[in-house]
């Protein structure tokens, strides 16, 4: 078994120094900071979306930990705007005002806002060089079907990765291991021909049973905006909730106003629900409220791309 096991290691290990992504700019530092960013910018966003537009605008901000932890969350917000998830940049900010550095330990990780056990699996191998493993969804995809397993569970899977990792090169086997399930053991149409683990994976010939699909419903949600609108200056409020906490944006309201005006609708799309907005304008005679901004002043505020198109909706009605 342990000869397997090396073998396969050594299998792994001479296809990611052809063919693994080396270049990727997380992947040329130990910075754990560095790390960090680049693991929470991936949960749920793709490789070239980060790389193109977020990650170094991103360091260049805000280059340590500490500089993080010492700038303005709205700061934060509008460096992140068009990544979405924005709990993700909250949480980011809040691990900097706790701690100047970020721990070695997998235990006191976890405990920092927003860390759950992958992304302190991730910084604790890629910054620490812990010899663990770790588990993102390409990962989590080849051990199904390595395993054949339709339904498997957290724990179980992570047995089996600890079990798997190569503890003497783990930084590499890890990379390559998420490289592999990104370009080769695809969702779909997984090309088993050129798989480095063809030979162990019990389930290539029915991959698509592993692991099975939740089939899943994505409910639809309607709100009403309105716009103030004072001497051209539009009103937005800094929201406080738990959705898109922190960021601009303008008011929902059950009954719009009988004097206001519908001008259209925006829809957008996230992950567990769809959106659309029936929008109505209010112009004011007066200032109710001490928040409003112009186009120029709009434009730096981090807002949210539902809320970037209604700017655009009034904008072309207007």
């Amino acid at each position: 078994m342990q000869n397997t096991l090396k073998t396969t290691h050594k299998i792994i290990q001479d296809w990611y120094r052809i063919n693994g992504r080396h270049e990727l700019p997380w992947r040329l530092t130990n910075d754990a900071y560095k790390v960090y960013v680049s693991e929470v910018m991936l949960q749920q966003t793709q490789v070239k979306t980060v790389l193109e537009r977020y990650y170094f605008p991103f360091l260049e901000k805000f280059p340590t930990l500490k500089a993080l932890g010492d700038a303005p969350l709205d700061d934060v917000l509008k460096m992140w705007e068009g990544l979405g998830y924005y709990n993700r940049a909250k949480n980011l900010h809040m691990t900097a005002t706790l701690v100047n550095e970020l721990p070695e330990a997998i235990d006191e990780l976890i405990k920092l806002p927003g860390i759950g056990k992958n992304t302190a699996h991730a910084v604790a191998t890629f910054a620490f060089n812990q010899p663990i493993p770790i588990m993102e969804a390409n990962v989590k995809r080849i051990l199904c079907r390595l395993h054949k397993l339709k339904t498997p569970n957290d724990k179980d899977l992570w047995e089996i990765a600890y079990d798997a990792v190569d503890k003497e090169n783990p930084f590499d086997y890890n990379q390559a291991m998420m490289d592999i399930g990104a370009t080769i053991c695809n969702p779909k149409n997984p090309k088993c021909e050129i798989c480095p683990l063809t030979d162990i994976c019990k389930g290539k010939e029915e991959s698509s049973l592993y692991p099975r699909k939740k089939k899943r419903v994505v409910p639809t949600r309607e709100q009403n905006i309105l716009i103030n609108v004072y001497d051209d200056r539009l009103s937005l409020t800094q929201r406080k909730g738990k959705f898109l906490h922190g960021l601009w944006g303008f008011k929902s309201v059950k009954v719009p106003m009988c004097a206001s005006e519908y001008i259209g609708e925006v829809t957008h799309a996230y992950t567990h629900f769809k959106l659309i907005c029936k929008v109505y304008v209010y112009y004011e005679n007066s200032p109710e409220s001490m928040n409003y901004f112009s186009e120029d002043e709009i434009q730096k505020l981090a807002i949210s791309k539902v809320d970037e198109k209604i700017v655009k909706l009034f904008l072309k009605y207007d």
